[in-house]
């Protein structure tokens, strides 16, 4: 739900404006990246 809740904001921010649509999916897709990264680190070290 999350997910969806972050695609549907980006969406409206698209409509808004351009450049802050942008801004949103960059910030969406460098989240989602760098959990990719960092969370099997914190796993290995907290588990």
């Amino acid at each position: 739900m999350g997910t969806a809740s972050h695609g549907i904001g980006t969406a409206r921010a698209l409509q808004v404006n351009e450049t802050a649509g942008a801004f949103s999916g960059l910030a969406m897709g460098l989240n989602a990246l760098a959990t990719a990264l960092l969370l099997p680190i914190l796993w290995a070290l907290l588990g």
